[in-house]
């Protein structure tokens, strides 16, 4: 118990958020994804939940970001770790996960089918979703990008979700916003990352605090 307890802290996930001096208790987000969220090669605080929870905060927002992201998961590791990684009292999760299902050329029908079932998996919770979405490299053939790239707006109108349609818009390949690999966002890509995805957000948390009233 101690073990997991350890383990919930480094997460971010063990204890309630405190609240604010008006007394508001923060809206809890869990973002669920990969190494683009975990922030690969990042200190935790350039990490894209810490970014996004900073940039919320000086909008005004009252909310906690915890950083549900491991590096190299694909999105079948993602619904195997789900139930620990979202713990019960979570208000909304980010989904960010099928970058590794593509680089590594899963068939899109096992991706689609995973990130259904932590959709719905999450929804019989009552967890909100906001899904951010991924896109397919070109070279992976005309077939497979088109297929792959239906996935999140097909899973965001079959339940109603709000999507940011690419998680790396605007940094995509770009030297100037990625490590040396050219796959994973440097400090300046993630706050370039959190600018764009920013409005979508807002927007999802105005959703959770309209059902919440």
């Amino acid at each position: 118990m101690v073990g997991l307890m350890a383990l919930f802290a480094a997460l971010g996930l063990a204890a309630s958020p405190a609240r604010t001096a008006s007394g508001e208790r923060p809206v809890s987000l869990v973002a669920f994804g990969d190494s683009l969220t975990a922030g690969y090669r990042l200190p935790a605080s350039a990490a894209f939940p810490a970014v996004l929870e900073r940039a919320l905060r000086d909008k005004g927002r009252a909310v906690t970001i915890a950083n549900a992201g491991v590096s190299g998961d694909t999105s079948t590791g993602g619904l195997d770790r789900l139930d620990w990684s979202v713990p019960d009292g979570t208000d909304g999760v980010i989904l960010e996960l099928g970058a590794n299902d593509m680089l590594r050329g899963t068939d899109p029908a096992v991706t689609r089918k995973a990130l259904d079932t932590i959709i719905t998996r999450l929804k019989a919770r009552h967890i909100p979703v906001m899904l951010a979405g991924m896109k397919a490299a070109p070279n992976l053939g005309p077939d497979y990008v088109a297929r792959f790239d239906a996935i999140y707006p097909d899973l965001a109108k079959e339940h109603g979700l709000i999507l940011y349609p690419f998680f790396l818009d605007g940094i995509a390949g770009d030297k100037a916003y990625n490590l040396d690999d050219r796959l994973h966002p440097n400090v300046k890509g993630v706050e370039t990352i959190v600018a764009g995805i920013l409005p979508s957000v807002e927007t999802f948390l105005d959703r959770l605090q309209a059902v919440s009233r």
